[in-house]
């Protein structure tokens, strides 16, 4: 899997700019500011219709522009394919095409350009909240299985639906009776996303226990544990256990519930702890073990995807080589020896000699 080529039109700081890419490794080099991230995020948005960045696409067109336009050729499933987004900064619905043909939603190009993002922020990963590794989570399911996705959207749209009617019970007491209904509805998508992410999990934590002891040289034991609602003795029970164990936690925080005005359980709130020799990295790690465990996730994520579909995601670094010591530096780069990679960096000669350098200027 490859993109061979990106126009951009109005895309953030861009005007009109096309950029060819190399097989390999791309080296995008320029001063900060200058739009490095920016041509990364284009490349991310054009295989899943979402910015690691912001929520709202009219943020992604350029101050002042009527729409944005981002296009690209990829090489794929075994064939050349061509992907395109046209954004609009107001109410007006985006555009997306498949070669040259309009597609409904993000769902129908699936697969055609996976990518797996690596930036400073990510590693701090396990150590900030919950949140953070919810959506790490969430980003790489929702390339894995379409399917994931459409499950979230629908559970966030029942939770905040939920949500609003704890609210606005005061004002219309009737309302609490249809909290049955809803809760129902949400314990239903909320064991599918459970059972999908307790598999996922359970992919990712030994891919990443091997990526780790080569990391380490074999003096850390990485392991990973998901964490989900109490009364979920099995996430890997079928998913009829699962809806009425989450049912059951549900009704026991009914009043609760109705006494803070939202929904406080179920997989919204779900998490995952690493540990290192039995200590968990989030209360005991180190700098250096935080970051060694975070690349070791990463990289795990890629290696599922490429078991997953045969082939090889797009790597991106986003100025995370400059975090890294240099073993750290040396460990990475040895691990981007097949696939296509995209690389940014502020210091142009510092590793030249790894593929194409594009210039930011």
């Amino acid at each position: 899997m490859r993109l061979d080529k990106i126009a951009l039109r109005h895309w953030r700081s861009y005007g009109d700019a096309e950029f060819d890419f190399d097989p390999g490794v791309n080296l995008i080099v320029g001063d900060n500011a200058r739009g490095k991230t920016n041509l990364l995020e284009s490349v991310i948005f054009l295989g899943s219709g979402k910015s690691f960045r912001t929520q709202k696409n009219a943020e992604l067109v350029q101050l002042g522009g009527d729409f944005c336009d981002v296009e690209g050729k990829v090489f794929s499933q075994g064939r050349e394919q061509t992907l395109r987004w046209v954004l609009f900064p107001g109410a007006r619905p985006r555009q997306l095409y498949l070669n040259g043909v309009k597609k409904r939603t993000a769902g129908e190009i699936s697969g055609v350009l996976q990518t797996v993002l690596f930036c400073p922020e990510d590693l701090l990963v396990l150590k900030t909240g919950a949140a953070a590794r919810r959506k790490l989570g969430d980003n790489a399911l929702c390339q894995l299985r379409p399917n994931y996705e459409a499950a979230l959207t629908e559970y966030q749209r029942i939770l905040d639906n939920k949500n609003r009617i704890l609210k606005d019970r005061f004002e219309n007491p009737a309302l609490t009776e249809i909290l049955p209904e809803y809760n129902a509805r949400l314990c239903q998508v909320g064991a599918l996303l459970i059972s999908y992410r307790a598999r996922f999990y359970e992919g990712l934590a030994k891919a990443a226990k091997e990526y780790h002891e080569q990391f380490s040289g074999g003096k850390e034991e990485f392991f990973l544990e998901y964490k989900t609602v109490s009364t979920v003795t099995d996430p890997f029970a079928p998913v009829e256990t699962l809806h009425s164990q989450l049912l059951e936690h549900l009704e026991a925080h009914h009043r609760a519930e109705l006494e803070s005005s939202q929904c406080l359980t179920g997989p919204h709130k779900d998490d995952f702890d690493v540990t290192l020799n039995g200590m968990s990295i989030k209360a005991f790690g180190s700098q250096g073990q935080t970051r060694t465990a975070a690349i070791s996730l990463k990289l795990a994520q890629r290696a599922l995807m490429e078991k997953q579909s045969g082939e090889t995601p797009v790597l991106l670094l986003d100025d995370v080589l400059s975090e890294l010591d240099p073993s750290r530096q040396d460990f990475v780069l040895n691990q981007i020896t097949h696939g296509q990679v995209f690389i940014t960096c502020c210091e142009p000669g510092r590793f030249t000699k790894l593929g194409k350098t594009i210039e930011i200027d």
